[in-house]
């Protein structure tokens, strides 16, 4: 959990987000200006003790895909 950009650059994530494959990242604003454009968004949100709510969505052409 960085506090700082750099410290993900540092770390080497920028070669993580450049290779091909599905990424995740948490809590993303943190290094906005040093990450790609999301295809798409999952958000999960508690509801109760027992169950989630999941939303996607999507932002690029490829998160449209990924969600047909």
């Amino acid at each position: 959990r960085y506090d700082d950009a750099r410290e993900w650059q540092d770390a080497g994530f920028r070669e993580v987000f450049a290779a091909p494959g599905l990424k995740l990242a948490e809590w993303p604003q943190k290094a906005a200006a040093m990450l790609p454009p999301p295809d798409l968004r999952l958000l999960i949100r508690i509801e109760g003790d027992t169950q989630r709510r999941v939303t996607l969505h999507a932002f690029t052409t490829r998160g449209v895909e990924l969600l047909s």
